[in-house]
């Protein structure tokens, strides 16, 4: 028994490594001709890119909000004030020598995501895009259902961007011809949600 768990085990991390290597390697015979089975097997879990080696650094600090909504049994509505998402997620990873990866980038890439995906009106326009929206969604409610508890109807984002000064000498006043900052501020749809934010 533990000899076919072995192999079974060796059979799907072949497959898997085989697969990866389709998916990142320059396009061939292969590859294009089982590209729809290897971006099923590897997106959205298993995503790969070259960012490790020439990375894409962010242009924007962000600032991931939400807020909820809860339906009393007597039809009332409650929507709570804007829980900072971004602040837990700086919060888990200040002063801490071994990071956790979701703590660091979870919320950050789906948002990335979420900015390729859809036009500024919020509407998913391909599968991809729906599939996004929803990562997003369960993400953000997992996050208020762990910090806040109890259930709730309905979540909504905020996201307020603010662009990354341009570096310079420190103590040195950023070159005239730099841009104004300006902060922008997203407001995402109400989106629905199951008890504690889980579908």
């Amino acid at each position: 028994m533990t000899g076919i768990a072995v192999a079974l085990c060796l059979a799907v991390t072949l497959v898997h490594v085989l697969l990866v290597f389709l998916y990142v390697a320059p396009p061939n015979v292969i590859s294009q001709a089982y590209s729809r089975q290897v971006n099923a097997w590897v997106r959205p879990v298993f995503e790969q890119n070259w960012r490790l080696f020439a990375p894409n650094p962010q242009s924007a600090n962000r600032q991931v909000s939400a807020r909820i909504r809860q339906t009393a049994p007597d039809g009332t509505t409650r929507v709570s004030s804007w829980i900072d998402l971004s602040a837990a997620d700086n919060a888990a990873v200040k002063h801490n020598v071994f990071p956790s990866h979701t703590a660091q980038n979870m919320l950050r890439q789906a948002w990335n995501a979420y900015l390729k995906t859809h036009g500024s009106d919020n509407r998913p326009h391909s599968e991809r895009a729906l599939m996004i929206e929803k990562y997003l969604r369960n993400i953000a409610a997992e996050r208020v259902a762990e910090q806040r508890g109890g259930t709730f109807d309905a979540i909504q984002l905020r996201v307020t961007s603010r662009p990354v000064a341009a570096p310079g000498a420190a103590g040195e006043a950023p070159p005239a011809t730099t841009a104004p900052t300006r902060t922008e501020t997203r407001y995402l749809p109400w989106w629905k949600v199951a008890s504690h934010g889980t579908d």
